[in-house]
């Protein structure tokens, strides 16, 4: 006799994304699935499930609702997610005043230490300056206190002057901003990454923020994350609400090349781990970001709005030398990681490109470049060519309309060149989705994916949710168990609230009505 279901999923429209269906048609959908132990036993039609109910199994009625598997956020960062969270959130805010009275709220909430807000964009300022924030505007929020804005990509950072004077000494003349000798409060690339050691949370904290990230992550319908950690304690926190049964989601942890000495030498390896909580890759940089005009470029930034002509010098900076690239991925290699890079800028991608393809086996090794925001038609040959796996963020496609950001910095030649999707997988490359937490929302990203400005950008509604399920899985070695919903897999699935394949234009306003991991409810709205 066969065994009865612990949960059976019924009345709903379940896309399995399983086989090789056209990935431009709504592919056709199940009615009913059926768990046992957390993992998937029998898909199929209502009928047929219904003969695994039990005395004991628990129903759940979707209401005709869509069930797809679970979202994988391939490139995040859960902490950071926390910040926005529990700090002054500073995203979507319409211009530089309003970025100041969130501070000025976060700052009379708390009595002492760091007031930190993160997430301003100043590219999508309207009928504002569109520049950084800067020391003299925070001074407005407190001069007794350091006052630090994070930019939304984290590679820039605006400080007070007490915050300014707390570093003195500490941050590299090369990355600090001067107007007329002076520093502006305005710190790219390694002093940022100072800025943020020094505001690192300790062990209490980091719980907190991981904590609220994560269940910020399921209410997205996230089920697993491929966290980049970097002088964090979270791989901590993550094992330890694991063992207490309070971890949500699965976590793939991508230690930072400051980790690598450490990560080889207790012995752990790509892949090792329990259910819940798995060692990923080595992380590395190679460049910054186009938002703070710190992307290498063989060609030079747009002049800003001060300038008259493109200064040739104004191409970026290397984070990590080509040199210092080189080493890290052999070594990582070597010790059998999985090496991923980031790389935004063209000069930099061919960088990446070319450590990554000088592997024994990069294909193999599912070896990734993260970001590829200016890949060159050759660099897409040769992704496809070598099996490096692209790790890209649709949701970057918010700055790519007229006027945006990509606009202001690379001119629309480029701008029509980022993130091209469909090219991408046309030539065959594997193509994992994440959000980099810009925000962690893959509703968002699937949206933007398939109303990209281009054809070369854009995605169909299939394509897209596949690159957030089947693509993440594959890019973390998973796709035995996850990205699917078929016999075999585990039951990690999201319940819709509406069908984005009936309104593509409208994806961005669905809602999350409950997460599953391992067939127990995570979130339910």
């Amino acid at each position: 006799m066969t065994e009865a279901a612990d949960l059976v999923v019924t009345n709903a429209r379940i896309y399995t994304l399983a086989g090789d269906d056209d990935g431009e048609a709504e592919p056709d959908p199940e009615e009913a699935l059926a768990v046992r132990d957390g993992e998937v036993v029998r898909v199929g039609d209502t009928y047929e499930i219904e003969f695994l109910e039990g005395v004991e199994t628990e129903t759940i009625d979707c209401e005709g609702r869509v069930v797809l598997p679970g979202f994988i956020d391939a490139h995040t960062h859960v902490e950071n997610t926390g910040r926005y969270l529990v700090h002054a959130d500073l995203s979507g805010a319409d211009g530089s005043e309003d970025c100041l009275e969130r501070l000025a709220e976060r700052e009379a909430e708390t009595e002492s230490g760091w007031v930190q807000g993160f997430g301003y964009d100043e590219s999508e300022w309207d009928g504002d300056n569109r520049s950084y924030l800067t020391r003299d505007q925070l001074d407005r929020v407190s001069e007794e206190r350091p006052v630090v804005a994070l930019r939304v990509d984290m590679h820039a950072a605006s400080l007070n002057s007490v915050a300014l004077a707390e570093l003195e000494g500490d941050l590299p003349e090369s990355d600090v901003r001067r107007e007329d000798g002076e520093p502006t409060g305005v710190v790219v690339e390694d002093a940022a990454e100072i800025v943020r050691s020094r505001i690192s949370p300790d062990y209490e904290e980091t719980r907190e923020l991981v904590t609220a990230g994560l269940d910020h992550a399921v209410a997205k319908g996230v089920t697993a994350v491929h966290d980049m950690v970097r002088h964090s304690r979270s791989p901590q926190v993550y094992r330890d609400l694991e063992a207490a049964g309070e971890l949500p989601a699965r976590v793939r942890i991508n230690y930072w090349t400051d980790h690598a000495d450490s990560v080889i030498e207790v012995g752990l390896t790509t892949n090792a781990g329990s259910e819940r909580v798995r060692t990923g890759a080595i992380k590395t940089y190679t460049d910054g970001s186009i938002g703070a005009r710190t992307a290498k470029l063989f060609e030079p930034y747009e002049p800003d709005e001060n300038e008259a002509e493109p200064d040739p010098e104004d191409d970026g900076e290397w984070v990590i030398t080509p040199d210092e690239l080189e080493e890290i991925v052999e070594q990582a290699d070597d010790a059998g990681f999985q090496a991923t890079a980031h790389a935004i800028g063209d000069e930099a991608i061919e960088e990446a490109l070319s450590a990554l393809e000088a592997t024994d086996d990069p294909a193999g090794s599912r070896h990734r470049i993260e970001h590829l925001e200016l890949a060159t038609d050759e660099h897409l040959e040769r992704l496809a060519d070598a099996g490096i796996v692209a790790s890209m963020q649709p949701n970057f496609h918010q700055w790519a309309r007229d006027g945006g950001l990509y606009d202001q910095r690379l001119g629309r030649e480029r701008r029509n060149r980022t993130n091209r999707l469909r090219e991408v997988l046309e030539r065959g490359i594997d193509l994992a989705f994440g959000s980099d937490c810009m925000p962690l929302d893959p509703l968002l990203g699937i949206h933007y994916a398939v109303n990209a400005p281009t054809e070369a950008q854009r995605l169909s509604v299939t394509e897209a949710i596949r690159a957030y399920t089947r693509g993440g899985a594959y890019a973390g070695f998973d796709e035995d168990r996850l990205g699917t919903l078929e016999v075999g897999t585990r039951a990690d699935l999201v319940v819709l609230a509406e069908s984005p394949w009936a309104q593509p234009e409208r994806i961005d306003e669905i809602d999350v009505s409950m997460t599953l991991v391992d067939g127990e409810v995570a979130f339910e709205r």
